[in-house]
């Protein structure tokens, strides 16, 4: 698949997660959150310590995500990143977009040797999807 083709199949998730999401506006676990808001797509934010992120009630794991989530956005530092693939494997997330500063090459390659659509190319969906800071 080319990268365009990637991003396509991310982006038909019928509802995203956001592993990282962020109560602090200025952080980027917060604006990919709102990102996908802005463009009117169903989102869950992910945070063992939010109640409420941006007016939505975040899932404490990546287990607690619903089942229409199968597109998550990663937002974590590298070594998080590698003990939350797994997790989302084993949740049946399809698709995993590991925002730049989030990749590690373990789990970039347990991804792609899970058949896991994987972007972390330093692709950044506030790009791709055009973010508006209001």
């Amino acid at each position: 698949m080319t990268s365009q083709e990637q991003i396509r199949q991310f982006l038909a998730s019928p509802a995203f997660g956001v592993v990282g999401a962020s109560t602090n506006r200025e952080k980027y676990g917060n604006k990919v959150l709102r990102c996908y808001q802005q463009n009117g797509k169903k989102v869950i934010p992910v945070n063992p310590n939010g109640a409420d992120i941006e007016g939505i009630t975040c899932a404490a794991t990546i287990s607690d995500l619903p089942p229409e989530v199968v597109s998550i956005s990663m937002i974590t530092p590298p070594a998080v990143t590698t003990k939350l693939v797994p997790l989302a494997i084993e949740k049946g997330i399809k698709n995993i977009w590991m925002q730049p500063g989030a990749e590690h090459p373990e789990a970039v390659a347990l991804c792609r040797e899970k058949g896991i659509n994987v972007i972390a190319d330093g692709s950044c969906l506030l790009v791709v999807m055009g973010y508006h800071d209001h």
